[in-house]
């Protein structure tokens, strides 16, 4: 787990940075960045989402997905999460912090790189993938936090589970994750980035949280290929 563990590493040290740098910056700077920031993200969805390999299961990952999510309100549990930090560690509205740890976690976890770096991590003991990636998520992680706070740092926990896990089990996961799987995985993934950069203009409000499961549907998918 050397790759996740440094992954999560510079994740943790551009947060730091980040909330340091956004001291003293005047708020009408911070809002033009928070839309850049927003585009970005935007743009990062949107070359995941048109990577799939099989739409149909896409929209139905998103169908099954939302309605576990539901069941579990996991939206609402996360904003608790937050608010409970919000409470220990500063003031305000604790749903700032819930929307930074959100959306990096997604950022940082959705996509080839998080999934294919963390097979290679487990199988061959091979790190390169997760070390450029790692360099990857530290640079925006210095943008995300600059705006977003402190929520932020707390994704290389999401980070350090995800990837860990699938580098743990890696010997069970590589006839699983074919690389349709995974670009139909990073599609969904993306699909959901294009909402938090919705929710991020302000443009609407969708329950990010509660589509989480969607993410992992299209595994379900292939192991009942396998076993019927």
């Amino acid at each position: 787990m050397v790759g996740t563990l440094v992954n999560a590493a510079s994740i943790i040290v551009g947060s730091v940075m980040g909330t340091f740098l956004k001291i003293g910056i005047p708020e009408r700077i911070k809002s033009t960045v928070m839309h850049a920031i927003s585009l970005s993200v935007l743009i990062i969805g949107l070359d995941s989402a048109l990577k799939f390999k099989n739409l149909l299961l896409v929209i139905i990952s998103l169908v099954i997905g939302g309605v576990l999510g539901e069941l579990i309100d996991i939206e609402k549990k996360l904003n608790d999460f937050g608010n409970m930090l919000e409470r220990r560690l500063a003031k305000g509205d604790g749903s700032k912090i819930s929307e930074g740890f959100v959306t990096a976690s997604l950022v940082y976890c959705i996509g080839a790189m998080a999934i294919v770096g963390a097979l290679k991590d487990g199988l061959q003991g091979d790190h390169s993938i997760l070390f450029a990636k790692s360099i990857l998520d530290g640079i925006s992680s210095i943008i995300f936090s600059s705006t977003l706070g402190i929520g932020v740092m707390l994704s290389s926990i999401s980070v350090c589970a995800y990837q860990g896990a699938i580098t743990l089990c890696a010997s069970m996961l590589q006839s699983i994750l074919t690389s349709n799987v995974i670009a139909d995985m990073s599609a969904v993934g993306g699909v959901l980035i294009i909402g938090i950069s919705l929710n991020m203009l302000n443009i609407t409000k969708i329950k990010i949280g509660n589509l989480l499961p969607c993410i992992f549907i299209p595994i379900i998918y292939e192991s009942m290929l396998k076993i019927f």
